[in-house]
């Protein structure tokens, strides 16, 4: 087996792989120097318990670097309702609490540096222990894929042949080529981290708050030792952040989220990134199979991409270990992962495209199914499992 991508999702899957194959060769290929210190990379990721779970499996999960996500607090910017109705329901407010779902945590909060360093320290450990199976090429981007009979050939500056292969290099929407399913949302995350004044005190700790606003939806994931991690969705063709300095920004970020997050005293520079849909229409061809952000790069309103990603890579190789035909596996793999896989791309595409309809309403539809999920605990419930596990 191949993995092309060494970041967490195909780093995941060569490790799981590793332990779960015994008798599989797995060769691990990425861009990256050997030597290049992944573990400062700030970049922040959201995990659900089903990825939490699939990391202390793998014994790569620490917990002294994580923020745990104790509540998600979703709510919509006013006007959400029309006058009499948000007179009688107030402002509809979605909160999906662990306590309420008996689970410890409903996923946590780290960098992307916190995840993939664990990851490659306990893949590098196992490749010491069985340097005849186990491979590392860092250093060597793959620069071709080409299918021969039985297996796929690597090109990586000399050709190999393997019996399959698992593409998990996916990159960012503006730099991929545009697969079967794509749309551009025109619209624009700006990413970056916020600092608080005093907490309220009605705000527990572990609050992930998600709020719906009139130009796109904007996030604040909680941080180990106070901040939280900003995502904030714009338009692309009338950005309202892009000329603002920060502290403008902060005054605007105070005004659009809800009063239970409190104060934004500061904020740290934002990038920014085009946001769109480029998903595959199939997880397999032939012999090479792709997962995570090779598969689909979907809009990070859920903040589910990398979760999905992770699910991919553990129902793979849990398929492979039962059944040593991969043309078996695979020709099942895409009705295994098909209703998890296309509800999450479908979900998270009507969340984003409804940002930019113009009609009459649609805000006030969308308040109503944030007080309807409140109101309706069992389908809360079900919410709740789906983000943090996936369709079973």
């Amino acid at each position: 087996m191949a993995v092309v991508g060494a970041g967490p999702v195909g780093i995941s899957l060569a490790l799981h792989a590793a332990r779960a194959l015994p008798e599989a060769h797995v060769t691990l290929f990425d861009a990256r120097p050997a030597g290049k210190d992944v573990s400062a990379d700030p970049r922040t990721l959201a995990l659900s318990l089903g990825s939490v779970q699939l990391l202390q499996r793998l014994n790569a999960w620490r917990a002294e670097l994580a923020q745990p996500i104790l509540e998600v607090h979703v709510s919509q910017q006013a006007p959400s309702l029309p006058p009499l109705l948000g007179d009688w329901l107030g402002e509809p407010e979605l909160r999906i609490r662990a306590v309420d779902e008996a689970v410890p945590l409903l996923g946590a909060v780290m960098s992307y540096g916190s995840i993939v360093a664990p990851l490659q320290q306990e893949w590098l450990a196992a490749e010491r222990a069985e340097p005849k199976r186990l491979c590392s090429r860092f250093g060597q981007p793959v620069s071709a894929l080409k299918p021969v009979v039985g297996g796929v050939e690597v090109d990586a500056g000399i050709a190999e042949r393997f019996d399959l292969v698992v593409v998990a290099e996916g990159g960012v929407f503006s730099d991929q080529v545009r697969k079967a399913v794509t749309h551009d949302y025109q619209q624009t995350a700006w990413v970056g981290q916020v600092r608080f004044e005093e907490a309220p005190p009605a705000r527990p700790e572990g609050v992930a708050f998600e709020r719906f606003t009139r130009h796109g939806p904007a996030a604040l994931l909680p941080l180990k030792g106070g901040g939280a991690g900003l995502v904030w969705c714009v338009p692309s063709h009338d950005d309202p952040v892009r000329e603002l300095n920060d502290a403008q920004r902060v005054t605007v970020l105070n005004s659009i989220f809800h009063p239970a997050v409190g104060r934004i005293a500061s904020i740290t520079p934002l990038k920014q990134f085009p946001l769109g849909l480029n998903a595959e229409r199939t997880l397999t061809d032939g012999r090479t199979v792709r997962i995570g952000n090779a598969a689909q790069t979907l809009h990070p309103v859920a903040g589910q991409g990398l979760n999905l990603g992770l699910r991919d890579a553990f129902e793979l190789v849990q398929a492979l270990s039962r059944n040593a035909d991969v043309d078996a596996v695979l020709r099942k793999l895409e009705w295994q992962r098909g209703p998890d896989r296309w509800a999450m791309i479908a979900a998270t595409d009507f969340l984003a495209r409804s940002f930019t309809w113009r009609l009459p309403g649609a805000g006030a539809a969308r308040g109503l199914g944030i007080a309807a999920l409140q109101a309706l605990s069992p389908v809360k419930s079900a919410l709740a499992r789906q983000m943090m596990f996936g369709s079973r």
